[in-house]
């Protein structure tokens, strides 16, 4: 067998599972959405809502009892070691881009992938709101609401189309200053890394820490789309962990993915 091959025959329908439980809670969102809801804070500047508690619970339920067998981690879960010895793994953020949806903004998705020894091989991220869906399955290509999509062909940094945040890019800390790009960001790490992949947007950059259920279905969106998405050393992502926290996402075509490794990969960050 291959060193790549996914040694499963139920890898459709697992994919298949997968965007029929991430349809359900896109309606579960579509309800929630700019209504009168409860929200709160888990920790200092970490807010979540009904929705997420809502949303996650529905596809803990519906994923798990289809598939026993396999582990989950979710944001919204409390973690326990029994997803370590398991092949297959759910991983789940029920609302990436909790901050968004509060304030009644259309920038944030559910996301949900399933991984195998640590690697993504059906994934989906989904905005109900604009009704976006992207999906990928390993080996398959990546596609939007059912075409095709590919990365940019960009090369440059220089006027690239970037997703970041414009504070980090403008730092008087950087020895060398960044070129022009066009900047703009939204509340959520994976709809920014599934722009990048869709070849709407050239890239993605952040060096804050980012958790599993935040990248890793759309890791495997980006890949592929024919993208490189990695942490800011250019390492390729391992999932489910004893620590499922990273350091640091770039997202791009192979090209200018180089190339943004060469300007962030010296740079010394704290272990999340």
């Amino acid at each position: 067998m291959p060193e790549n091959a996914v040694p499963s025959p139920e890898t459709k329908d697992d994919h298949a599972l997968l965007l029929e439980a991430i349809a359900q809670a896109g309606e579960i969102a579509r309800k929630f959405f700019r209504a009168d809801f409860k929200s709160w804070d888990k920790a200092k500047n970490d807010p979540v809502t009904e929705a997420d508690v809502a949303i996650d619970a529905m596809l803990r339920a519906k994923l798990t009892s289809a598939r026993p067998a396999y582990g989950w981690l979710s944001e919204e879960t409390q973690d326990t070691p029994d997803r370590l010895a398991c092949d297959k793994v759910w991983i789940v953020d029920p609302i990436d881009g909790t901050r968004a949806f509060i304030k009644g903004l259309p920038h944030f998705v559910v996301s949900v992938a399933l991984t195998w020894k640590g690697q993504p091989i059906s994934a989906a991220i989904y905005n109900p709101i604009t009704d976006e869906l992207y999906e990928a399955q390993k080996g398959k290509g990546a596609l939007l609401n059912g075409s095709a999509i590919h990365v940019s062909d960009r090369r440059e940094i220089e006027n690239c189309r970037m997703l970041g945040h414009k504070d980090l890019f403008e730092s008087e800390k950087w020895k060398h200053p960044w070129p022009e790009m066009q900047i703009e960001s939204r509340n959520s790490i994976a709809l920014r890394m599934a722009m990048a992949a869709s070849g709407a947007w050239d890239a993605c950059v952040t060096l804050a820490h980012k958790a599993d259920w935040d990248i890793a279905a759309s890791d495997l969106i980006v890949t592929e789309s024919g993208g490189r998405a990695t942490n800011h050393r250019g390492e390729a992502f391992i999932y489910n962990a004893k620590n499922p926290k990273h350091h640091a996402v770039v997202a791009a075509g192979p090209v200018l993915h180089a190339k943004l490794i060469d300007r962030l990969t010296h740079i010394p960050l704290s272990d999340p």
